[in-house]
């Protein structure tokens, strides 16, 4: 297994208490993620005739603030600092596969499973989000040409090579594949209309290439504390493990093994993945990976029905969130041949 990034330690320990209470935003997520989980299964146990997929890892439903809650919690920690990070799903071929469900697993068995899978979900159309980023590059890209020519013009070149020569000659030789690499200070003058207004075109020229230094790509997403516990969990059962981001409309698939390759090139920050703190994710540290860097391995999802849901916590708050029913995913057989099925062994 290649070595672990960003300086993390293999036998790194997980510590902490359990939370106090669940949100409502933690509910909605828990409930997306079962729905990808379920609808990942039955696309593998629909499209394959000789492997099987079986939900694996913790799936109870206990919150915070839940009776009970507390004891799994710390049963879970102990979990992951033993044996690491189970899976959602494990692979198996379907002759030789060990038990029907989850409940029936137990460690001796896994490691004769030809795969595992951790599902993450995301709240996104990816082919809209493409379509919408295209044309906001290809907007910011048309703006700063035509910014950068209103600059290198009559009155505006003269006072901007007297102002800022650098970054004149910078503009002078701009082009579109060059605006992402773009940055300047935007300094502002004022003690003449003309200036003023020069200043105007840098700082709406600044804003479009500050568009242009967003993340304009959806991500396959792990925490950057997990990687220690997936890798842990490999190394207990050596089971080869891909991560698989689904979408509402798609899902991309990538081996473990290369996001560590992927993260532990520096080269590659910026380019194709990003370290960010995810919202989505109680804040925690979290790698975003370009998806085009994955296989589609699912390429067509049909929307699920979705549906209000109330919970009482013991104090009497209500949560409501959001529950996904139906749905279902359709798998690329040859990406599955090739990726997972290909690579076992």
């Amino acid at each position: 297994m290649r070595e672990l990034p960003f300086g993390i330690e293999e036998d790194w320990e997980v510590k902490g208490r359990a939370p106090t209470m669940a949100s409502s935003a933690f509910l909605t997520n828990k409930q997306q993620g079962d729905w990808a989980e379920r609808i990942v299964l039955e696309a593998i146990n629909n499209s394959s005739p000789r492997y099987t997929a079986v939900s694996y890892g913790k799936s109870d439903d206990l919150a915070a603030g839940d009776p009970g809650f507390d004891d799994f919690y710390v049963a879970y920690l102990r979990e992951l600092n033993r044996i690491g990070k189970a899976p959602d799903i494990l692979v198996f071929d379907r002759s030789l596969c060990p038990a029907p469900n989850a409940m029936e697993l137990d460690e001796s068995n896994v490691n004769s499973a030809i795969a595992a899978i951790e599902v993450r979900s995301s709240s996104f159309l990816a082919n809209k989000y493409a379509d919408f980023m295209e044309q906001r590059t290809n907007d910011a890209l048309m703006e700063c040409e035509s910014l950068c020519k209103r600059l290198l013009a009559p009155p505006y070149s003269a006072l901007l090579q007297e102002k800022n020569n650098t970054l004149y000659e910078i503009l002078r030789n701009a082009t579109p594949e060059t605006f992402k690499e773009l940055d300047f200070r935007a300094v502002h003058y004022s003690s003449s209309p003309q200036l003023e207004r020069m200043s105007g075109l840098l700082k709406a020229l600044k804003a479009q290439i500050k568009l242009l230094h967003k993340r304009d790509y959806l991500s396959i997403t792990p925490k950057l504390e997990d990687l220690a516990l997936v890798n842990r969990w490999i190394q207990s059962f050596g089971v080869r493990h891909f991560y698989l981001q689904v979408f509402f409309d798609k899902a991309y698939l990538i081996p473990f093994e290369e996001i560590l390759a992927i993260a532990s090139n520096p080269d590659n920050e910026g380019a194709v993945f990003r370290v960010e703190r995810d919202v989505k994710n109680q804040q925690k540290t979290t790698l975003k990976i370009n998806v085009k860097i994955g296989k589609e391995l699912l390429g067509r999802i049909e929307m699920p029905e979705h549906s209000s849901e109330l919970k009482q916590l013991e104090r009497g708050r209500l949560l409501y969130y959001v529950t996904f029913s139906g749905g279902r995913a359709y798998l690329d057989p040859d990406v599955f041949d090739k990726e997972v099925i290909g690579h076992a062994g």
